[in-house]
């Protein structure tokens, strides 16, 4: 093993074992798996950003597109039932996943792009994220994703995505 990370850890556990690592001599966490996106923010920029900045960790977010619904897949109940992923993303059906999906949608529209390469670039665009986590099932998701890297994302981008998603 070269090299550890954690994955739903609690703050107080996380900030923990860098004591533990430096009283014991033991090898530290280099890289911190959250829950992150642009409809779950919250939790993850209150609580682990704040480490993250303190330790230097490289941040691998999960669930980055937010079972899909930040490819605008869904906008409505009757688009849950196109995939068994659905279900999961009703949660996000309320006036601020919509108007993440409208800011989405419009930069996505300034750029030639998707909303799903939007959402992947603006996360690329936050301080300490290595590589967003996604999955892909088809060649087009593929280069929806390989696409995010080289979307450089404006100040103007970042503003209208951050006023709709906090």
């Amino acid at each position: 093993v070269r090299y550890i990370a954690a994955s739903n850890v609690s703050p107080a556990r996380l900030e923990e074992s860098f004591d533990l690592a430096e009283k014991k001599g033991l090898p530290r966490y280099v890289a911190l798996q959250p829950h992150y996106n642009l409809v779950e923010r919250a939790g993850y920029e209150t609580d682990y950003a704040p480490l993250a900045e303190k330790y230097g960790l490289t941040v691998f977010p999960y669930w980055a597109l937010a079972a899909g619904f930040l490819t605008g897949k869904y906008r409505s109940e009757a688009d849950l039932g196109k995939s068994v992923r659905g279900g999961g993303v009703k949660k996000y059906l309320n006036p601020k996943g919509l108007a993440v999906l409208d800011a989405l949608d419009n930069v996505a529209a300034k750029h030639q792009s998707t909303p799903a390469t939007v959402s992947l670039a603006w996360l690329l665009a936050q301080p300490h994220i290595g590589a967003p986590i996604v999955s892909a099932t088809s060649r087009q998701q593929l280069e929806t994703i390989f696409a995010a890297p080289s979307l450089k994302l404006d100040s103007e981008d970042l503003e209208q995505l951050d006023k709709a998603s906090k």
